[in-house]
Formats: structure tokens, C-alpha cells, sequence
């Protein structure tokens, strides 16, 4: 594995102290893995300036940046803010679990998230934060200073997974609380009444937000690899279970697939983009189709 490919994957990353250096550490394998790969198109070198525009003062050019690209940029100013984006986090207890050998769902999330953000406030969008169970936990309204990325990070590096899952009236309250048009990406293992969560991510697209939504599981809820006897425990109830995982294997993974592809369904007739993830997989493959839809987005 090439050293960028390594800050991408989230065993690494775990081991590696201070939540803003593992943001930042993602976010520098991916851009390096982007100018690496067929998708080099999605350029992010110069995401504190802006073409030049007629209009503009030509005393604010980057002549730098014109000696490298022959290209006109201006400085971009903080208040010129291009997207805004709130990042919204399931923080309930059932995010908590980890199988054997990978990281947490929680753990995955909160470390896509702060990539999500560190990267977001590289191309001077303004980015906030909603952290929820069964209602919502903290919630950080979108700016674009950049020094407000620190607090992101310190909720995100503080934050534990508790209580039960209550995410369609939280994201309602969520989406009352979001006042100006943007994009809204929502991290969960959308472990709940499958309705119920549509209709709430609805309202999102009612208000005519742009909507991302990453089902975030682990490897063995997806494929049941649990061996022959298995203790099974309900990480928001407690309630115990003792068996055989293959008698139930093949149930399990039919309804889980039902449950997948109906919520895909579901969200692709409502213009939302949804997208399946385990916590083994590399953080880049989240960030890209984060960049694609931002770059749809603004056109």
C-alpha cells in the first residue's frame, strides 16, 4: 500500500491520537489519491481562490498561482462562502457496535465526518453539525470561518453513542432548525421503521436541500459471519440472545437486503443519493461521491 492509500483506511487512522490530525491525515491521502487516479478532473488545489471574474480588482490576482497555471485566480474571502453543508451524525447506541478486527460505526462516522468538514472548510464552504439519538444531542449552525472547524472537531472528539434510535423525529427537528438552502449529508445505520426515516429525509428535500445519506454498517452485520454459536446483544436495550448464526444466516441477509434496497429505493425516487458503507472500507469512497455531488451541485 502506497503511504497516501494508508491514511485512508480506517484501522489506521483509528491508532493515530487527536481527531484534527486524523481529519487532516484523510483528507491528504485523498487529495494525494485524487491527482493519483482517474478522477485527477476533481481539482481541490486551489480551493482558497477563484477564477477571475470581469469586475474584479486585478491588485487581488495570485500571480503565483498564474505562474503554475496560466490561469487567472483570485483570493477568496471568507464571506464568500460557496456551499453550505450540515453534516448529521446518529449518535445512538446502536452505532456503538464493532465486530472483530474493524472500528466502531460511531468511530467510522465521526472520522468521515471531520474529514468531511476539514475538507469542506479547505474549499470555503461553511459547514455545520448535528449530532442526535432520540433527539437531537448538539447542533452547529453552518459558517464558514475557519477556525470554526475546531469546534467541530472538539464535539466530534468528544462525543459518545447512547441511548435508542429515534431518527425520523430527529432529523424533523433537524430540518426545522437548518434556515438557508444547501447540502445536508446524514451518517447512520438507519436502523429504524424504514418509512418513517424517508419521511423525514423528505423534509429535507422539501426545503430544497441537496440530501446525502451514508447507511454506515459493519462487515459482519452485513454478512453474518458470526461462526457457529454466537452471543447476540441489543446495544440499546441490553435484551440477550444465544444461537446458531447459520441457521439464521440466510434470513437475516434477505431481510437485510430487502431493508437496503427498499430504503435505496426509496430515496432514489426522492432525489436523494444514498450510499451503503462498512466500517472496513477506505474513507475515500465516501469523499468522492461527497466531491461529485458538490461539483453537480454548483454546476
Amino acid at each position: 500500500m502506497t503511504d497516501y492509500r494508508k491514511y485512508l483506511e480506517p484501522r489506521v487512522i483509528s491508532r493515530i491520537q487527536g481527531i484534527d490530525l486524523k481529519a487532516r491525515l484523510v483528507v491528504e491521502g485523498f487529495i494525494t489519491g485524487l491527482h493519483k487516479s482517474p478522477y485527477h478532473g476533481f481539482s481541490i488545489e486551489f480551493a482558497e481562490h477563484r477564477q477571475y471574474m470581469p469586475g474584479d480588482e486585478i491588485k487581488f490576482i495570485d500571480w503565483k498561482v498564474f505562474a503554475r497555471t496560466d490561469r487567472y485566480y483570485v483570493k477568496q474571502y471568507e464571506d464568500e462562502t460557496n456551499l453550505r453543508c450540515t453534516i448529521i451524525l446518529d449518535a445512538s447506541a446502536s452505532m456503538n457496535y464493532a465486530s472483530q478486527g474493524n472500528i466502531a460505526k460511531f468511530e467510522y462516522a465521526c472520522y468521515l465526518a471531520a474529514a468531511m468538514a476539514f475538507l469542506m472548510m479547505k474549499q470555503q464552504d461553511a459547514v455545520g453539525l448535528a449530532l442526535y439519538d432520540t433527539d437531537i444531542r448538539t447542533y452547529l449552525p453552518a459558517h464558514s470561518k475557519k477556525s470554526y472547524i475546531q469546534e467541530i472537531l472538539r464535539t466530534l472528539g468528544s462525543a459518545v453513542p447512547t441511548r435508542q434510535t429515534g431518527t425520523a423525529p430527529a432529523l424533523a427537528q433537524i430540518a426545522e432548525r437548518i434556515a438557508r438552502r444547501g447540502l445536508v449529508i446524514v451518517l447512520s445505520d438507519f436502523f429504524d421503521d424504514v418509512h418513517a426515516v424517508i419521511s423525514a429525509l423528505k423534509r429535507f428535500r422539501h426545503s430544497n436541500h441537496e440530501v446525502l445519506a451514508f447507511q454506515i454498517l459493519d462487515p459482519r452485520e452485513r454478512d453474518f459471519n458470526f461462526g457457529y454459536d454466537a452471543l447476540f446483544r441489543d446495544m440499546e436495550t441490553g435484551e440477550e440472545m444465544t444461537t446458531q448464526p447459520q441457521h439464521i444466516k440466510a434470513a437475516y441477509t434477505h431481510a437485510l437486503k430487502e431493508f437496503t434496497e427498499k430504503l435505496k429505493k426509496h430515496c432514489r425516487e426522492r432525489k436523494i443519493d444514498y450510499m451503503l458503507l462498512d466500517t472496513a472500507q477506505p474513507f475515500d469512497v465516501a469523499l468522492l461521491q461527497y466531491l461529485i455531488k458538490r461539483r453537480m451541485i454548483q454546476g
